[in-house]
């Protein structure tokens, strides 16, 4: 199939491009940069220029596609609602120019807030009424389209996903750690994260875009809940740092904006998915990952 990709460069991106390939698929990416065209180009890859906020290089990309895999998302917190409204305009282009089709739709969730200190399962849907994120409102727009005509999917990622070039939640623990001079969980650490490596997760995305059924909620989740106080102590000992309790009124002055999503309990089953889509974990878990030390490599710290 040709897939048109949106994010293709990014972290994630970068690993479903090859899964793609490596399964026979033609892939064509969205590129907003000549850096970014170029660097598509170089792994064989068709280039379509735009940029998600361009809904006619949308419509373009998508009039050469057979399915869709979109991954883009401009992850800066202290735009979040703005670039949650681009995203959901860039979904309403991409399922009105797929619908009628049956061609498939994949969109890139997570799974972070659904129903915190509780497993959430894939049968689980966020409150679309009064919704905990910007991004539901994108979500309930994709699933939308499951009725008219478009085999659409959300792919609901585990708030770490991991693996090397990671620079998300688990990246900015160790840089927190290296200016605080400690590795701090809050409270005592017991709360949960579910964990995926972007690997597995590419691997997930290839089999949503190739069978999944119209409507599914999938979770990419290998690690069904790490406590975070587990995580620091990795990082603690890579590093060579205490680990510290952060009472939760301090935890905003220690961890800046990453102290909310910290303080979650929110375990994910992918029990659903894995039957489903014969999915299985196939790479190294978030704590035998961190343990491989490429988090703590003397690049990443300048």
């Amino acid at each position: 199939m040709r897939i048109f990709v949106t994010g293709a460069t990014g972290f994630i991106g970068s690993a479903v491009v090859p899964e793609l390939l490596g399964a026979g698929h033609h892939v064509v990416g969205l590129a907003r940069s000549d850096a970014a065209a170029r660097a598509l180009a170089a792994v064989g890859v068709e280039v379509q220029h735009g940029a998600l906020d361009d809904t006619d290089s949308l419509r373009a990309g998508v009039a050469k596609a057979d399915g869709v895999i979109h991954l883009a998302f401009n992850h800066d917190f202290s735009r979040f609602a703005e670039s949650a409204r681009v995203e959901q305009r860039a979904i309403e282009a991409l399922g009105a120019a797929l619908e009628g089709s049956e061609r498939p739709l994949t969109i890139a969730s997570g799974v972070l807030g659904l129903a915190p200190g509780r497993v959430v399962t894939e049968e689980d849907q966020p409150n679309f009424d009064a919704p905990t994120s910007p991004r539901a409102a994108g979500m309930k727009t994709a699933l939308s389209f499951a009725e008219r005509g478009v085999r659409v999917s959300l792919v609901r990622l585990a708030p770490s996903v991991h693996g090397r070039g990671d620079h998300g939640f688990v990246a900015r623990l160790v840089d927190i750690a290296r200016e605080k001079g400690v590795s701090g969980h809050i409270a005592d650490g017991v709360n949960r994260w579910p964990a995926v490596h972007r690997l597995d997760a590419a691997r997930l995305f290839r089999l949503a875009l190739e069978k999944a059924p119209a409507g599914s909620s999938l979770h990419a989740v290998a690690d069904e809940g790490v406590p975070i106080r587990d995580i620091a102590a990795v990082i603690g000992r890579h590093l060579g740092l205490p680990v510290t309790s952060i009472a939760p009124e301090d935890a905003p002055d220690h961890f800046g904006w990453l102290a909310g999503p910290l303080a979650l309990d929110a375990p994910a089953s992918s029990a659903i998915t894995r039957k489903l889509l014969d999915w299985t974990q196939s790479h190294p878990g978030l704590l035998d990952d961190l343990d491989e030390g490429h988090y703590f490599a003397s690049d990443l710290a300048a």
